[in-house]
């Protein structure tokens, strides 16, 4: 919701110069917001199920990571270049307000793919346990004794 208000208030602008501080922030605001939405509406609908070959828990930590930083740069660059405009300045706050929910949102996704990670080696480790277990009673393997 605040790439999307940052958005709109970037989009009211109707003179600048120079503008490539405000393209930069439209892209960036625009760009997350729409990324966001489609992971969220993914995520809501569960229709990552569908797709277990990627792994969406490093999809999301990317995604927040990425909107983060561009969004705390183009928030920068955009107060740096303030033409003092009402829309610019409620642009910029709004800026900063997304890159701390982004940030929030980057702290949430390292917590949980750190714990897929660590479920993924834990079911890695009782895999190779069973299947080393298994060697033992397959009589293709066992030693032929005559």
């Amino acid at each position: 919701i605040l790439a999307l208000i940052a958005f709109i208030c970037i989009e009211t602008i109707m003179a600048c110069s120079p503008c490539e501080g405000l393209y930069f922030f439209e892209f960036v605001s625009c760009s997350a917001f729409v990324v966001t939405g489609v992971l969220l509406i993914m995520f809501s609908l569960n229709l990552h199920m569908r797709i277990p070959q990627i792994n969406w828990n490093l999809t999301d930590l990317v995604n927040t990571g990425l909107s983060t930083f561009l969004f705390f740069i183009a928030s920068i660059v955009l107060a740096t270049l303030n033409h003092r405009a009402g829309a610019e300045i409620a642009a910029v706050i709004f800026g900063f307000l997304a890159t701390a929910a982004y940030a929030v949102n980057t702290f949430l996704a390292v917590q949980k793919w750190r714990v897929s990670v660590r479920q993924q080696s834990t079911n890695d480790y009782i895999r190779a346990r069973t299947e080393s277990r298994d060697v033992d009673s397959r009589p293709e393997i066992q030693r032929l004794d005559t």
